[in-house]
């Protein structure tokens, strides 16, 4: 009887060792699992953080971009705008007939005056 009295006290006290020692273990994972949580949370607020900044820094570098631009390229006089407006205009009217012409489906366009010596242009032009 002693015996078995014995085994069962190094039971229990092996048992309260182990309990013991998986407090200690779950304390540790849990404490681990925080430490993870805080870095996870620490490492999305910096990339928010860099997110913005570069965001921040993309749209001063396009404001920068366009205040060059319109530095080096000011808009024309709506004098010149009108009149480029007039002449893209011409040329969209005109290129139906010059590409007939170009073609060799039709003649010179403008005049016969000036016919000789628009063949003449174009045939140097083929030349080379």
């Amino acid at each position: 009887m002693n015996s078995l009295f014995a085994q069962e006290l190094r039971l229990s006290k092996r048992h309260e060792e182990i309990v013991s020692q998986r407090l200690k273990l779950l304390q540790q994972m849990k404490s681990k699992f925080g430490d993870q949580n805080k870095e996870k949370a620490s490492q999305i607020q910096a990339a928010e953080a860099a997110f913005k900044r570069n965001l921040s820094l993309l749209k001063d570098i396009e404001a920068a971009e366009k205040s060059l631009q319109t530095r080096s390229h000011p808009l024309p006089p709506p004098e010149v705008v009108s009149l480029e407006t007039l002449y893209w205009a011409s040329v969209e009217e005109y290129i139906p007939k010059w590409e007939q012409f170009l073609l060799g489906r039709a003649p010179y366009p403008i005049g016969v005056e000036n016919q000789n010596e628009a063949e003449n242009t174009i045939r140097n032009k083929a030349q080379r």
